[in-house]
């Protein structure tokens, strides 16, 4: 079997992806499949960490446009997140492969709290390490959260799992003649202001060198794909 291309990535998912076809919640055949395509590229070799979103069940930014306080919405989100991690925990070790969520808020009867130490021991034990919480803080994203945990964990790279295969230059959902990149450096995405990551995250990745790799998750296999260095995908590095 190949050795992957990076042998330890934080993987960012969004929570909306995990609804499936629904508007809202937890669509259990698409975490299950989500599930078993980590359980995969785990089983290449690498060391899999998670930062999921939370978007299908809350988002902290538009329930403050009602008149909540920003830091409350976000807080809020913050704890979606950490009940998308326990939910997909549960599906990989179903599955037979174990896992841990770490959250960055303090919740012992429910998680262990993030630490280095914690996420370091049990990458190197084989576990899936799902990163709930978000950095701990409010009016940053998960996207700059996967950035930020894949700094202090010593991760190769970050891949950014969306619902297209890669960074264009506008949706191409709705214009059909949107530009696909396969490469870009970190300054030209925040420069472009393309909307697949946001900018503090991309400027994180370019302050810390950290390689993100864009790609779709639609496709069973994509992140094995990924890791092999075969997949589809648009890489932002430089």
């Amino acid at each position: 079997m190949a050795e992957p291309v990076y042998r330890r990535v934080v993987i960012k998912l969004s929570g909306e992806y995990l609804a499936g076809e629904k508007s809202f919640g937890i669509d259990q055949p698409t975490i299950d499949r989500i599930a078993g395509d980590l359980i995969a590229a785990r089983q290449l070799g690498g060391e899999i960490a998670v930062v999921v979103g939370g978007g299908n069940i809350f988002r902290g930014v538009e329930v403050s446009a009602q008149g909540v306080s920003r830091p409350t919405g976000d807080t809020m989100g913050m704890l979606a997140t950490v009940m998308n991690c326990l939910a997909l925990e549960a599906a990989i070790e179903r599955k037979g492969t174990p896992a841990r969520t770490l959250s960055a808020q303090v919740m012992p009867q429910i998680c262990e709290l993030f630490t280095r130490g914690a996420a370091h021991k049990y990458l190197a034990e084989g576990r899936i390490v799902l990163l709930g919480g978000g950095t701990g803080n409010p009016f940053f994203t998960t996207d700059t959260t996967a950035v930020l945990r894949a700094a202090e964990i010593g991760a190769e790279a970050v891949l950014k799992a969306t619902n297209v295969d890669g960074v264009y230059s506008a949706d191409p959902k709705k214009d059909p003649s949107a530009k696909r990149f396969d490469r870009l450096t970190h300054s030209q995405a925040i420069e472009g202001g393309y909307k697949v990551m946001d900018a503090t995250a991309f400027a994180l990745a370019r302050e810390t060198s950290l390689p993100i790799i864009v790609f779709s998750i639609a496709e069973p296999g994509s992140i094995s794909a990924i890791l092999r260095g075969t997949g589809h995908g648009t890489i932002v590095a430089g």
